[in-house]
């Protein structure tokens, strides 16, 4: 009996164009044309790590010149960022099945209209000036925009670059780290166009985002495409055994879980990410009190910016260099360097080395991105990809968690430090120290992963074999 997914009969019934069916390429449609894609997504919802920007202005959305009564304070709206990262890991969890099924036009397309709702609903919070329209706006339905829209193209990506999956995903996610270096000064511009003697201008730059990113992300869902069943690179020879570990297999998404394969890389990529976001969060005041007189609050911010670049580029040069040394191995180097980053920069600090102290952070902070577009395809070389979207959404909780743990760690232990008499210079000595520890264990972790026991794979269609089965058959775990 054939199945019927009811979900997609539904949205071929009003939105037809966006039925996975009508994204398969025709031949001789270029593969090169998918990655301009995700990155319209991507580029669009990196915006996140700009929100800050918007953070001093909203301080003063009453007083417009300096706080006022009534007016909301930073610690109140630094909540804002934290509902969209746990809204992130949340919605890239629960939605990753059906981005996996719908396809990629369908996900961006929601993720389109959710990024630019969250815009213009915070918008609406900003000129009623009330606080929790704006934590629900940007925080959930933003938080869910950038769930769907981070996961949207990943496993379309590496079906497209069986060759290079590492460098596919790459590049799209270079496109998350990257997004801030073109809001940042975007914004700025925006709220000093818009800003008057009565307004500082964040209402309408919200509206103007909100409209700027719809267009592009909708140009994204309109041009990506799949592949159709068994296509490869012209002169592509798939490997006619799997490797000790790279699979041939699909593991069943929920079936995935029951693994640990899946916790151990889960636990890797929360480690790295706590270490990474702790730092990215904390740089330019770190930078500041490490280095009293030496780094100013400009050059501070050019630290900052150096940083975003470094996130970029690594994203996209350590996944291409996990396609050679295999992800593992990729994953090993994160562990040892950053060990040995950790416990140098406490050094660079008491002996006043500035450069050694910069380099440590560019190249920490060039890992941090690295870690997020190498386990894509960390998790295709374990479990396939047939479901490798929907598993990689529910291991994006670790980023929620990291999310947390990391500036907790970073801001209790160095007010903890000061509040008992320790000077601020070495206030994050112990922090350092702490997060040297994370990557042992993180090492330790990634040392545990073999390959995936056989009694996990799917038996029956896989996506190299959909040609030729009965409609409606269904792959399913050996183990169901």
């Amino acid at each position: 009996m054939a199945v019927i997914n009811h979900s997609e009969t539904y949205a071929t019934s009003w939105l037809p164009f966006l039925d996975r069916s009508r994204t398969i390429a025709r031949p001789g449609y270029s593969r090169w044309m998918v990655p301009p894609a995700a990155l319209c997504v991507h580029l669009c919802i990196g915006q996140a790590y700009a929100f800050s920007v918007f953070n001093l202005p909203m301080t003063k959305l009453l007083g417009v010149s300096e706080s006022a009564p009534g007016d909301w304070k930073l610690t109140e709206l630094g909540w804002i960022f934290s509902i969209a990262m746990v809204f992130l890991g949340l919605s890239a969890a629960v939605f990753g099945r059906w981005v996996e099924e719908g396809g990629p036009r369908k996900a961006m397309f929601t993720a389109g209209i959710c990024w630019a709702s969250a815009f213009l609903i915070s918008a609406f919070g900003v000129y009623t000036h009330t606080l929790w329209i704006i934590y629900f706006g940007y925080g959930v339905i933003g938080g869910c925009a950038l769930g769907i829209g981070y996961i949207s193209p990943v496993s379309t990506l590496m079906k497209w670059f069986p060759d290079r999956p590492g460098m596919a995903t790459g590049m799209a996610i270079m496109g998350f780290g990257g997004g801030a270096l073109i809001a940042s000064p975007l914004s700025v511009w925006l709220m000093s166009k818009y800003s008057t003697a009565s307004d500082v201008g964040v209402l309408w730059t919200f509206i103007t985002l909100g409209c700027v990113y719809f267009a592009f992300m909708m140009f994204g869902s309109v041009i990506v495409r799949v592949p159709a069943p068994g296509w490869n690179p012209e002169g592509y020879v798939p490997p006619a055994t799997a490797t000790k570990l790279m699979t041939k297999n699909d593991v069943y998404v929920y079936q995935a879980i029951k693994t640990p394969q899946f916790w151990l890389i889960w636990t890797v990529l929360f480690l790295n990410t706590t270490a990474g976001i702790g730092v990215l969060g904390q740089a330019s005041a770190m930078s500041q009190e490490m280095f009293p007189g030496h780094i100013t609050a400009v050059a501070a911010a050019g630290l900052v910016g150096l940083m975003s670049l470094f996130n970029m580029g690594g994203r996209f040069s350590w996944a291409s260099l996990s396609d050679f040394i295999g992800r593992k191995n990729t994953y090993f180097v994160y562990m040892t360097l950053g060990f040995v980053l950790y416990l140098t920069v406490p050094y660079a600090g008491s002996t006043g080395n500035v450069v050694l102290f910069v380099i440590c952070f560019l190249v920490i902070v060039s890992m941090y991105g690295g870690g997020f577009s190498t386990v894509p395809a960390y998790l295709r070389d374990m479990f396939g990809t047939r479901y490798v979207g929907a598993i990689h959404g529910i291991l994006l909780t670790a980023w929620s968690a990291a999310g947390i743990a990391g500036p907790v760690l970073i801001n209790y232990i160095r007010e903890y430090n000061i509040t008992h008499g320790v000077p601020k210079a070495q206030a994050y000595n112990v922090t350092m120290y702490i997060m040297a520890s994370l990557f042992i264990v993180g090492f330790i972790a990634n040392f545990c992963v073999k390959a995936v026991d056989k009694r996990h794979h799917m038996i029956g269609e896989t996506d190299a074999s959909t040609e030729g089965m009965p409609s409606g058959s269904q792959a399913v775990p050996r183990g169901a």
